[in-house]
């Protein structure tokens, strides 16, 4: 890479279970090196090309991220195609919070507000002005999404639960209409966003593409207000629920705030926030069948209960509770 000479020093930042990302130090410079897990790859996952290429075309735009810096197809480098791009470190509200960090109520609201209008800004980018028009395939989007997820379950289910049918059969009957075409991120929460140390309500950084598509960008609202936990609810999707402490927006408000920046409507965000507790609930049973399988590994995968009911739950709660009658199972 131009400009970059060694000895390099290498930090593991992030990684274990999905790609391995590493602060890489020569002189007083720093880069960020990505690349896929080690081991086995399945050929179609974990794509470096694919994460490089929606950051390079996001590069001019309103959406904060790091800029790209190379990217060597070379497997024989390093075993894997992998790619380097800026360091632009941050605060990332992962598992924890640091009270220091945003003491007041109006610093930890407007962590939300800006999560909910970077979000908008995203959508708002016309994909074929940024070479990204045959990115994915929109058209369809949610319907594939409904049944992909029905066929992980058939794969992952370790033992009938018949509440994770009830919601595949409810949102397969209450597919909303789509809410247009956009570049979706695919996990967009808290935990991968680098906020400013100085002023908690500016992203720095978006990170973490590997899920990102052409799609309906109302799913990437439905999957963010999965993990935003608000005060005094308990938080069974495992965010750690720094958004947990007073002072942080309701769930109402970054709808509210996405609605009014996108202009986009949101009258169903029931069905998009109950696909994302349901998808989660079917990875979680997958998590769970590999460590009865003794295919995990991890210090923090010594001993995994199955969740995925608990998960189930908190969907069936959110559709029951829903103005659309095909959501509560009505037919």
């Amino acid at each position: 890479m131009p400009g970059a000479e060694g000895p390099f020093r290498f930090e593991l930042i992030a990684g274990g279970r999905s790609n391995l990302t590493y602060r890489v130090r020569d002189g007083d410079q720093t880069f960020v090196l990505r690349r896929p897990p080690l081991g086995h790859v399945l050929p179609t996952a974990h794509d470096m090309r694919r994460e490089h290429r929606v950051l390079s075309a996001l590069a001019g735009t309103d959406v904060p991220v790091p800029r790209t810096l190379a990217l060597c197809e070379d497997p024989e480098v390093n075993e894997q195609v992998f790619y380097v791009m800026e360091d632009r470190p941050g605060v990332i509200l992962g598992f924890g919070f640091d009270e220091a960090f945003a003491p007041t109520a109006a610093e930890r609201h407007a962590i939300g507000i800006t999560l909910a209008t970077t979000l908008a800004k995203l959508h708002a980018v016309d994909p074929a002005e940024v070479g990204l028009a045959e990115f994915g395939r929109p058209a369809g989007y949610i319907e594939r999404q409904v049944r992909r997820w029905a066929k992980q379950w058939e794969g992952n289910c370790t033992s009938p639960l018949p509440v994770i049918d009830e919601l595949l059969a409810r949102l397969a009957g209450a597919l909303p209409e789509s809410s247009g075409a956009a570049i979706v991120h695919g996990d967009y929460r808290l935990g991968n966003l680098a906020l400013d140390p100085n002023d908690p309500g500016r992203i720095l950084a978006i990170f973490d593409w590997e899920m990102a598509t052409l799609g309906d960008p109302l799913a990437d609202l439905g999957y963010t207000l999965m993990y935003w936990i608000e005060e005094g609810e308990t938080d069974d999707v495992g965010s750690g629920a720094p958004t947990a402490r007073p002072g942080f927006a309701t769930r109402e408000e970054i709808v509210a705030t996405y609605a009014a920046e996108s202009g986009r409507a949101v009258e169903a965000t029931d069905f998009y926030l109950v696909l994302a507790l349901t998808k989660l609930a079917v990875i979680a049973e997958g998590i769970y069948k590999r460590f009865q399988m003794g295919k995990t590994v991890g210090d923090d995968m010594a001993e995994v209960f199955r969740a995925t009911p608990v998960m189930a739950a908190r969907a069936l709660a959110v559709a029951d509770a829903s103005d659309d009658p095909r959501l509560r199972g009505v037919r």
